[in-house]
């Protein structure tokens, strides 16, 4: 449902006789335009200031132009009484594929990484069979400069691709609505109208569990391929009392704004070390670079 619809149907419900006054201004329209004195026998100022109010007539050419003469009339159609709106049709949820399923399993069992070491050396040795060579050719807060970049592009393609925009459109669409015409019934202190507002909200809920799926199915992904490259910087530094694979590495000295003189392994914010501070701001700049570069919108919008 669009907001003009929307608006309309909020008005009809305020005031019934408003819905005289839009057929009359509907009536009136030329190409889409119509004047005061067009109408003015045959509603009252206040009715018409209320349609320039709520946005229903915006300004024309030669005087006030129909925002959209087709949305006022579906506004104007009879709908079920459930509070003047309700018409936001709620999309079906994104099946995972088997694929998902088993790149969610495989993403579990990288995290035990974290916690067992045989699992860490297992996965960040093989990574460091394409990673390692570059330790002896750029420094190491080039490579994970490169990671970072790396995992930037394929988060945002990601997302782009497996994400459905329209759907979590349509699912924040109608929880807006909702809000609306709760709000509205709030105002004119409608009872019925709240009660069964609020019996749909409830049936609702099932949307937060959709934009949960759509939003997770993207993540599962990367962090699929996340993992890996992050344990192999967690391998090559060391971390939580565990043996840097290079210590000549991770006893580095960089000089950084703030903290000063600092070796790779250095808590600079508690347990946060510096390597994973780097990568952050890192990931977060070329994250941001990749999606303006591509042009990708990573937010849903409402229409």
């Amino acid at each position: 449902m669009s907001k003009v619809e929307r608006r309309v149907r909020s008005l009809v419900s305020e005031d019934g006789e408003m819905r005289d006054a839009l057929e009359i201004v509907l009536d009136r329209a030329t190409d889409g335009e119509v004047q005061w004195v067009d109408v003015r026998d045959e509603i009252t100022s206040g009715q018409w200031g209320r349609l320039i109010e709520k946005e229903i007539l915006v300004d024309g050419e030669r005087g006030f132009a129909l925002a959209d003469p087709d949305e006022i009339e579906a506004g104007l159609s009879e709908d079920d009484g459930s509070g003047g709106g309700g018409d936001v049709e709620t999309p079906e949820t994104t099946s995972w594929t088997k694929w998902d399923k088993l790149a969610g399993v495989a993403t579990l069992g990288a995290f035990v990484g974290y916690a067992v070491g045989p699992v860490r050396d297992t996965i960040a040795g093989a990574i460091d069979v394409v990673l390692g060579p570059l330790l002896n050719v750029v420094p190491f807060y080039v490579v994970i400069m490169v990671i970072a970049l790396g995992t930037g592009m394929y988060s945002t393609l990601l997302r782009a691709g497996l994400m459905d925009m329209e759907k979590m459109s349509q699912y924040q669409e109608r929880m807006q609505d909702i809000q609306e015409r709760r709000k509205e019934a709030k105002e004119r202190d409608d009872d019925a109208a709240l009660d069964a507002i609020q019996e749909e909200q409830m049936d609702a809920m099932g949307d937060q569990l959709g934009m949960f799926k759509e939003q997770f199915r993207p993540m599962v992904w990367i962090m699929f391929l996340t993992i890996p490259a992050f344990l192999w910087m967690f391998w090559v530094i060391g971390y939580r009392g565990s043996d840097s694979a290079y210590p000549e590495i991770a006893a580095q000295e960089l000089v950084v704004p703030l903290a000063g003189t600092v070796t790779w392994d250095t808590g600079i914010v508690g347990p946060i070390q510096m390597w994973i501070l780097w990568y952050f701001l890192c990931s977060m700049a070329f994250t941001q670079l990749v999606q303006k570069s591509l042009n990708i919108q990573m937010s849903p919008s409402t229409s």
